[in-house]
């Protein structure tokens, strides 16, 4: 089958796109797959041109411009299959608060929070308490402030709203950080996030190495788990997503599972959840990918 992977793109996650489309495309190719890589910051013609002589494309970008609907409506214009969420499941997933209120409507605990802007932030409830400070649309905990301790860095959070102009700001949710990866419909097994003592699951821990990542998790009963797995599969339900996705919780100490949001294209380098979650499943790398193949063409 003759596959092109998009990876790259111009988001702040560029270089782990970059990362996990070139994972993609090795594992691919060894399944004997005819595979050609784009930069998806080429020009959409080039793109369109390329993807004219393909069977099937797998999009492997993360955050603004490959995440939230944008290249999947330029996808929906070539007439080919792709892997993953159509463009306004996308949209829908990587605009948080929109994300929030859909569940939230369906009966899934989210964080409490409001959308705030430099000039309503001081004004708001939620800054009366540890709170959470991060992009209506952006991915990997980029341009995420956790204060959980008060006063609150005033001039941090003050530049980050400056920057997006619209944020949400929520209340700080504590607990035990887990997440649910989902395959066609079904969730595969949970993972425990544990980040360093005294330090934030943000971007740079996230790919440092320093994050312990537990599956199967060892601090969350068994009944949790499957709580979180059910819920995983809801959200992914409710929000339309296909194919694939990641969806990021916190069991507080007194079992409530909180949904943070959902990730329609995850990380798929060897140091990503999603693939780690899935070999505990039994799928080695190739056989995910088959299963993608297999997800993206029936």
């Amino acid at each position: 089958m003759k596959i092109l992977v998009l990876g790259g793109g111009s988001s702040s996650e560029r270089e782990v796109s970059l990362r996990s489309s070139q994972s993609v495309k090795v594992g691919l190719v060894e399944l004997g797959h005819d595979v050609t890589f784009m930069d998806a910051r080429d020009d959409a013609a080039k793109i369109r041109q390329v993807a004219a002589d393909c069977d099937l494309i797998f999009p492997i970008l993360h955050g603004v411009g490959g995440e939230d609907g944008t290249v999947q409506r330029l996808l929906d214009q070539f007439d080919k299959p792709y892997l993953g969420s159509n463009a306004v499941a996308s949209a829908l997933c990587f605009d948080k608060a929109r994300l929030i209120s859909v569940i939230a409507t369906a009966g899934v605990h989210v964080p409490a929070g409001e959308l705030v802007t430099a000039e309503s932030f001081a004004q708001s409830p939620f800054t009366r308490q540890p709170f959470v400070l991060k992009p209506v649309a952006d991915g990997s905990t980029v341009g995420c402030y956790i204060a959980r301790q008060l006063p609150y860095d005033e001039a941090k959070a003050m530049e980050l709203l400056q920057h997006y102009g619209t944020m949400l700001l929520e209340e700080l949710v504590t607990g035990t950080e887990l997440t649910v990866p989902i395959l066609g419909e079904k969730a595969l097994p949970v993972i425990e996030i544990v980040p360093p003592q005294g330090k934030e699951f943000d971007y740079e821990n996230k790919y440092n190495g320093a994050t312990a990542e537990l599956c199967p998790p060892e601090h969350i009963a068994a009944a949790d788990q499957e709580r979180a797995q059910r819920i995983a599969e809801k959200v992914h339900r409710l929000a339309g997503a296909s194919h694939l996705s990641r969806t990021d919780m916190i069991l507080r100490p007194n079992g409530e599972l909180v949904v943070l949001e959902i990730n329609t294209l995850p990380g798929m380098t060897h140091q990503s959840l999603y693939p780690k979650s899935a070999a505990v499943a039994g799928y080695s790398w190739t056989q995910l990918l088959d299963k993608f193949v297999e997800l993206a063409t029936t």
